[in-house]
């Protein structure tokens, strides 16, 4: 069962526009805090943006594209209007510790573990998610932070754009596991 689910995850890119419900999130979100973590520090914090917010995140979007992509106005345009019908958008935190690099990596990869757990959750509410990170994700831009009021000591690892689906996306191919194994006897 969890194997099925793991192979039915697709990145759901086009959004019908549909506002999604308070509860549906709230279940996602507590489906992310059973993620691993080392020495179970919890090291995630979630910003929920929909909304007046997400208009705001749409304005810093469009101020961000235009300055990354001045030449390719159409593809500003057709990122934007992709943007536009996404109702809800999760972005995901790891909290950092400035004297402990090693522990920093931990948490960034508990909160990845956590981010994964909200895309598989949201197939259980009929809800489609895609994990970005550029362009619309604004995951590597300063306007981000400050539309989060994020503070320093958490590093934005992803934005979870979450909704229903406009269409059932693609059946994608996967190499097999034995393909990129290496066993040690």
């Amino acid at each position: 069962m969890i194997s099925e689910a793991i192979r039915q995850r697709r990145a759901v890119r086009q959004f019908d526009g549909r506002p999604v419900e308070k509860q549906k999130i709230e279940a996602l979100l507590e489906t992310a805090v059973w993620a691993p973590n080392d020495r179970l520090r919890e090291p995630w914090h979630f910003y929920v943006i929909q909304g007046e917010a997400k208009k705001r995140y749409e304005a810093a979007a469009e101020k961000f594209l235009k300055e990354r992509f001045p030449a390719k106005p159409k593809l500003v345009e057709e990122s934007l209007k992709v943007l536009y019908t996404i109702p809800a958008l999760i972005i995901v935190t790891a909290d950092t510790l400035p004297d402990d690099a090693d522990s920093t990596e931990d948490n960034i990869y508990a909160a990845c573990c956590a981010a994964y757990n909200i895309w598989l959750s949201a197939a259980e509410q009929g809800l489609g998610c895609v994990w970005r990170t550029r362009g619309i994700g604004l995951v590597r831009d300063e306007r981000l932070r400050k539309l989060l009021d994020c503070p320093e000591n958490r590093k934005i690892i992803g934005t979870l754009c979450i909704g229903y689906a406009a269409e059932e996306p693609p059946v994608t191919k996967r190499t097999a596991a034995a393909e990129k194994t290496t066993w040690l006897d």
